[in-house]
């Protein structure tokens, strides 16, 4: 068989075939890891953006344990902030609603009591949009001074035109009780899926691929091949194209994006083309920001609703793992609102500055820009039709197109890796 992608779930997938299954794994990057990688610069690390490791599955958890030596993984207590009207909340923003002007703490309050009445109703109906179920779910103050401005910089685009499919697991949702309690000032913490995680103790999540890619090497010999490419899917002689060679296969597990494998299978019927010309995702541009002195608060990671502000959220290595930058130093992650435009780095380092990610503009010791096409998938009113329709034809073929962006489908790492043992079970 053939795996296209050593990503967590290419790696995940070949990790949990069968040892008489025959494989090859072909990367077109340098390394392992997909977007699960680092970069070291002068002693400061950096990931593509944050990467912590949320695990709830024992399967994954019994992996994490047998790949790194007992103490290499620290547990971390997540401590995430939402910046606003310029103090700082704790997350969730819904459940801690203390320290904002008090009339929008009203409007908040009134809001969440009276969604909660009309949800209630016999004829309530499940919203179809993101901000519908923001309105629904918290009331419309709640939607309003957050889950629409703030999901309108990630996303590039009004939530009334995403779906609200995607959010169920990832959006905390507070009773009546801890929502007038954060507003009142009993902090609530420790709600949502990523309460807590894990992270190398050495810095850097690449240690996760690269710990993956040396079992597998250890296991099977050196079946990843690096700075290889898709060219061609031949699905109906069950080959591909790397570079200037075929490659035969059984079956095919793609972690592409799914509109990018099928632009190069030529098999692909029209409608399944005109399905992933359907589809669509959000890019991201990032700063990673290096500083001489360490950043004011402690948060992990912060989330910057306020339209006026240049970036969506902020992350801090450095305040996860000290590894992550030399001592005394800060080392950062922040997801810029504007993906076309060149940084106005100035306007950033003061509105860091004033929510105390840095210390000074002036202890900024180096930014760099990144950018990724696909960072999000979209969840628009095309997208379970047209991705429906990608996998029900690509299973006719031999081929399962998986991972976060195979699958074409928003999830955590932890996710990906049991994405592969799926795909691993379908090869056998």
């Amino acid at each position: 068989m053939v795996i296209v992608g050593a990503g967590l779930t290419g790696l995940s997938t070949a990790l949990h075939l069968r040892p008489e299954q025959r494989l090859r794994v072909f990367e077109r990057g340098d390394r392992v890891g997909g977007k699960a990688r680092s970069t070291r610069t002068d002693g400061f690390t950096f990931d593509v953006t944050g990467h912590w490791l949320h695990l709830r599955d024992e399967r994954v958890k019994a992996l994490a344990a047998d790949l790194f030596s007992e103490g290499d993984l620290v547990e971390i207590e997540r401590s995430t902030g939402v910046y606003t009207h310029g103090t700082m909340l704790a997350y969730p923003f819904q459940a801690n609603l203390h320290g904002l002007p008090l009339p929008i703490v009203r409007d908040c309050l009134v809001g969440f009591m009276q969604a909660q009445t009309a949800a209630a109703m016999p004829d309530a109906t499940p919203p179809e949009t993101f901000a519908a179920f923001a309105e629904a779910r918290f009331g419309k103050g709640i939607a309003e001074h957050f889950f629409v401005p703030y999901n309108t910089k990630l996303w590039g685009v009004s939530p009334d035109a995403l779906t609200a499919d995607w959010v169920q697991r990832f959006v905390p949702v507070p009773d009546a009780a801890q929502v007038i309690g954060g507003a009142i000032g009993l902090e609530q913490q420790g709600l949502g899926y990523n309460a807590r995680f894990l992270y190398p103790k050495g810095g850097g999540i690449d240690a996760l691929p690269n710990a993956m890619a040396a079992r597998l090497r250890a296991q099977r010999g050196d079946v990843v091949e690096l700075n290889a490419e898709l060219e061609r899917v031949d699905a109906v002689k069950r080959r591909v194209q790397i570079g200037e060679t075929w490659h035969d296969y059984s079956v095919l597990v793609s972690t592409l994006p799914l509109p990018s494998l099928i632009a190069k299978i030529d098999a692909a019927p029209p409608h399944v083309r005109q399905a992933a010309q359907a589809l669509r995702a959000v890019p991201w541009r990032w700063l990673d920001v290096a500083t001489s002195t360490p950043p004011r608060i402690s948060e992990h990671w912060v989330y910057v609703p306020e339209p006026h502000i240049p970036f969506f959220r902020v992350g801090i290595y450095s305040n996860a793992s000290p590894a992550m930058a030399p001592p005394g130093c800060g080392s950062l992650y922040v997801e810029l609102t504007d993906r076309d435009s060149a940084p106005d780095l100035p306007l950033i380092y003061e509105h860091l500055a004033a929510m105390g990610a840095i210390s000074s503009p002036d202890d900024v010791l180096f930014a760099h820009t990144h950018d990724v096409d696909n960072a999000y998938v979209m969840f628009d009113a095309a997208y379970a039709e047209a991705t429906a329709t990608i996998h029900a034809w690509l299973s006719t073929q031999g081929i399962r197109s998986t991972g976060r962006y195979g699958a074409w489908i928003y999830n955590s790492m932890e996710d990906s890796i049991l994405l592969g043992m799926d795909a691993a079970e379908w090869a056998a």
